[in-house]
């Protein structure tokens, strides 16, 4: 069986910025980790809490990277994440990240930031030291995929601090000889996917074959959904992937982005499949006839028809898929593992079959291998 992950990710050594990075900006905006120690672990012992040392606290410019990752969700996090360190180490080099691949069985992966993610995207932060850091992680990163490019698939990270920036970014894309990018669902700096300053680069990003994938997360200091709700682990991660990924899809159906823009290939990724069926039905069903003044001009077919023409999604191994499969078929799922991050299951390459059971193994060999082969071109 040959798996190409859609979804894997590097975790980001502290000393890349110091390397790759402007030295004025890195002054202005320093990176850093805060360490436990013991003194702390100590206190916290006193105050009846578990005896565990937690992770470094990454911080820019003394400004949390992470949103609601208070002690609590520090401590819940250090319970668990035993079990992934090994895994956490080898994403930090490409030597390790190969020999993982082919621990699991990956034959090819794309490649996605872990908190270069979280820093690029920062509401607290200019849009010249996001550009810089998300320069600075790209070139990082082709570094890191051309220890075995033909494995290694680097996937541009895309700043939407400064939307005149954007074309140019799509220009240095296309220079390093890759074809897909990674944005966040949410609004930027107030602007939406919809947004009309984004016509350029959606046109840009047609015209050079570029996939845009979509890839969210729970704790950004941004617009996430759940966040100002919720400051639960649990409320916020149950909601920021699915949800966020219904909104980036109907921002672009409503805006009039998939009408314009036909041969444009999105992929929405670490959000499961299912939400497609029940939202595709809703907008088909409920909200296509209901005001035909108000979308006539954007929405000129029904909703599904725009997701099965321009539309990919991520599977999540065990999730109900047959709704999803009845509406859009199997020719439009993709599979990412989300290693090394904790919060997905590992799985086992001969367990998958058996954990997909409404699949045939030519719809699944599809899923793993040919759809990926056919969205990224390799």
């Amino acid at each position: 069986m040959k798996i190409i992950d859609c979804d894997r990710h590097v975790i980001e050594p502290i000393d890349i910025w110091q390397r790759y990075a402007n030295s004025s900006v890195l002054a202005e905006y320093p990176l850093e980790l805060s360490y436990d120690n013991e003194s702390k672990k100590k206190e916290r012992i006193e105050r009846g809490l578990p005896d565990v040392s937690l992770s470094p606290s990454y911080t820019i410019a003394s400004l949390p990277v992470l949103s609601n990752w208070g002690e609590k969700h520090q401590i819940a996090a250090a319970l668990v994440k035993e079990q992934s360190k090994k895994d956490i180490a080898r994403a930090t080099t490409p030597i390790g990240q190969v020999l993982s691949m082919d621990k699991d069985g990956i034959d090819k992966a794309l490649i996605y930031p872990t908190f270069a993610n979280l820093i690029v995207n920062h509401s607290q932060i200019p849009s010249y030291v996001s550009l810089e850091y998300t320069r600075a992680y790209n070139c990082w990163l082709r570094d890191y995929c051309t220890y075995n490019p033909e494995r290694l698939k680097a996937v541009a990270l895309i700043s939407r601090h400064d939307t005149n920036s954007l074309l140019k970014q799509i220009e240095e894309v296309v220079t390093n000889g890759w074809n897909a990018i990674s944005i966040r669902p949410e609004p930027i700096n107030g602007k939406t996917l919809g947004h009309p300053d984004y016509e350029e680069f959606w046109l840009s990003c047609e015209k050079n074959n570029i996939v845009v994938t979509f890839h969210g997360g729970t704790h950004l200091q941004g617009d996430t959904v759940g966040i100002g709700r919720f400051d639960n682990r649990f409320c916020l991660h149950a909601c920021s992937h699915p949800m966020e990924a219904q909104m980036a899809f109907i921002s672009l159906l409503e805006a009039g982005v998939l009408e314009r823009y036909p041969n444009l290939q999105f992929a929405f990724l670490e959000a499961g499949c299912s939400w497609v069926a029940y939202w595709l039905w809703r907008l088909d069903n409920i909200c296509f006839d209901e005001f035909p003044s108000m979308i006539e001009k954007n929405i000129k077919m029904k909703p599904s028809e725009y997701f099965k023409r321009q539309c990919w999604v991520s599977v999540e191994i065990g999730e109900p898929i047959k709704d999803t499969l009845d509406i859009i078929g199997h020719e439009k799922l993709i599979f990412g593992s989300d290693y090394p991050h904790p919060d997905h299951l590992r799985f086992d390459v001969n367990e998958i079959a058996m954990n997909m059971p409404e699949l045939s193994k030519n719809q699944l060999d599809d899923i793993l291998y040919n759809n990926p082969r056919k969205l990224f071109g390799i």
